[in-house]
């Protein structure tokens, strides 16, 4: 039997760094069986320095778009996932039916020092967001098999 593959949102603020790698990561480690998604409340375009470690990994999500939640409206997600503070305050409830879940990540664009120690701080949470990920949906997975 061919299952749909489960759906998931992932919510930051500017919907530029944290969730649009999260997207990318789930979407090639989990082809085909997990359809992943990003959004912010305040989105203001993809993060150079992401899209750079994400290409350290063999993953192009320059074609990505950052995206209000609002156009997500109405769909439904097996997962909604903040991955900040303020997403997680402000996202909304009319994703009905879904697993909400938060997810912190630290804000690489935070990032002080030299250019080296700022792509350190963006190829941590890069890893740290893959890791949690493949963890959290492996398990997941497998209940649904």
């Amino acid at each position: 039997m061919n299952r749909q593959p489960l759906r998931v949102l992932f919510l930051c603020t500017g919907n530029s760094c944290r969730s649009q790698m999260a997207e990318g990561l789930v979407n090639a480690d989990f082809a085909g069986r997990i359809q992943a998604f990003s959004a912010g409340t305040d989105p203001h375009g993809l993060n150079p320095l992401a899209l750079q470690v994400m290409a350290e990994r063999g993953i192009d999500i320059s074609g990505h778009s950052s995206d209000h939640i609002s156009r997500y409206q109405g769909q439904r997600f097996d997962y909604v996932i903040s991955l900040c503070g303020d997403a997680d305050e402000k996202c909304p409830l009319f994703f009905g039916g879904v697993k909400r879940l938060h997810l912190g990540f630290p804000d690489p664009p935070k990032a002080s020092g030299s250019a080296e120690e700022v792509l350190a701080v963006y190829r941590q949470v890069r890893d740290a967001i893959r890791s949690t990920m493949q963890e959290l949906f492996e398990r997941e997975l497998a209940k649904v098999r």
